[in-house]
């Protein structure tokens, strides 16, 4: 089935595009150049909440909500979950994903980056599965409030776009400003505001706007993730989410407001 997508674009002084859905429909398995690969990252060795990624969440896994709304999108021709942990690998393979390579120690690692683990997790889906795909795409399961809609609407921006951009990540509106309320501190230690264009902005309504980087969803071309050295190398645009689904799992009170939200959202839905 073909998307019918419209977009609202915003561009930024700086070049980079946030766009705004307006209007979706759902897209099947098979994008513009063939299959879509869906990566679902989680390490063993988290320090800031040791054993985040298979916590238990409303009953069940953190990685399981990620899991199951990625297999439930019908986006996707495999949803693989890149690993290091065999813990993490039963309980992804319970909720339905594909388990078929260990993630190697050296990208296992809180220095690593996560441009390399995706590197890794495309050579070593498309070698363990036997095929290749015409798009990557890395959902984060330690964003649960993410919900399908979000995976559709990135997924569906991407393909609109394949000729003139290499990826698309979610963004969502930045809690602060760097031309307002950001600040730091000078040679000296003078704190001075952190970007400026001239007069100081004196009201947050008149600042440019700006957006956080949303542990979220990305979309890449295959090409552009084998020979690129990290994300924002090429063109990316935004795909903007609201403010309450740009939080992810970094600490416990994270887990705390990730818990309040999910559990206010099901309860509005009539869930559980």
């Amino acid at each position: 089935m073909r998307a019918t997508v419209r977009y609202d674009f915003t561009v930024l002084t700086d070049g980079f595009t946030v766009a705004r859905k307006i209007e979706m429909t759902v897209l099947s398995a098979q994008g513009v150049e063939g299959a879509r690969l869906c990566v679902v990252g989680a390490r063993g060795g988290s320090q800031g909440v040791p054993g985040k990624n298979i916590r238990n969440l409303r009953g069940k896994p953190v990685i399981a909500w990620t899991i199951e709304r990625a297999l439930a999108s019908g986006l996707f021709d495999a949803v693989v979950v890149s690993t290091d942990s065999d813990d993490i690998a039963a309980a992804a393979l319970q909720a339905g994903a594909l388990v078929p390579f260990r993630r190697p120690a050296d990208l296992a690692t809180s220095s690593a980056g996560k441009f390399q683990v995706w590197q890794h997790a495309l050579s070593a889906s498309e070698e363990a599965l036997g095929r290749t795909f015409g798009t990557f795409v890395d959902i984060d399961c330690t964003n649960p409030l993410l919900e399908i809609s979000d995976y559709v609407g990135a997924v569906s921006l991407f393909d609109a776009n394949r000729t003139a951009v290499d990826a698309v990540m979610t963004v969502g509106p930045a809690r602060r400003n760097p031309y307002f309320n950001l600040v730091e501190p000078d040679a000296s230690g003078a704190l001075r505001m952190s970007k400026s264009r001239g007069p100081t902005v004196l009201a947050r309504q008149a600042a440019p706007p700006v957006y956080e980087h949303v542990a979220g969803v990305y979309v890449l071309k295959p090409d552009y993730l084998r020979t690129s050295n990290h994300l924002l190398e090429g063109v990316v645009i935004g795909y903007e989410v609201s403010a309450e689904k740009t939080f992810d799992i970094d600490n416990e009170l994270d887990f705390q407001i990730i818990e309040f939200l999910l559990e206010r959202r099901l309860r509005a839905d009539g869930g559980d």
